[in-house]
């Protein structure tokens, strides 16, 4: 075995340690969250969805033929992050303490923003949740703008922050 092949194995054993999602075989796995305190844990997704000024004139205006395409979009988000560990393989399903949307239009970018909120006490963190809930309120004002604006873009869904758990806190800086 040449000594590349030696160094490369050996990465990739520090980096499957490292790697909670896989055991030493390389396989997927469920975490297993037995051992772990409960703590409280909170995380904070956003992410935006840029359309037509049209388009978004008709959502302000509640004039979108399909409905209420924000309060729609609030409750396919909460239905999201309840639902995350049947849609993220890997997911722990989670009692959720908390779930809260907030959506700011941005007139000047024809733009609304998602806000996420989700909240637990357990073992484990509520990231996924969060940016779930964010998705999926994206993709339902998507879906009930869609026969007026195909060319609206999902963007920039990302975690904001999170609380609790061993790792700590995480605060996004930009």
């Amino acid at each position: 075995m040449t000594e590349y092949i030696k160094d490369t194995l050996l990465m990739l054993e520090v980096v499957m340690d490292e790697l909670t999602h896989f055991n030493h075989a390389g396989k997927a796995r469920m975490v297993d969250v037995t051992v772990k305190d409960e703590t409280k844990r909170e995380a904070v997704a956003e992410g935006r969805i840029t359309m037509k000024p049209a388009t978004l004139a008709l959502v302000k205006q509640g004039a979108m033929g399909k409905g209420d395409v924000l309060g729609v979009a609030q409750v396919a988000g909460i239905m999201g992050a309840k639902r995350t560990w049947d849609l993220i393989p890997m997911c722990h399903p989670l009692l959720l303490t908390g779930v809260n949307l907030e959506f700011t239009i941005e007139d000047a970018a024809n733009a609304i923003t998602i806000k996420a909120i989700v909240k637990t006490t357990g073992k484990t963190g509520v990231e996924m949740e969060a940016l779930t809930a964010v998705s999926v309120a994206a993709l339902t004002i998507y879906d009930m703008c869609k026969a007026v604006d195909k060319a609206m873009t999902i963007e920039y869904v990302r975690l904001r922050a999170k609380s609790g758990g061993k790792s700590g806190n995480f605060v996004r800086e930009d």
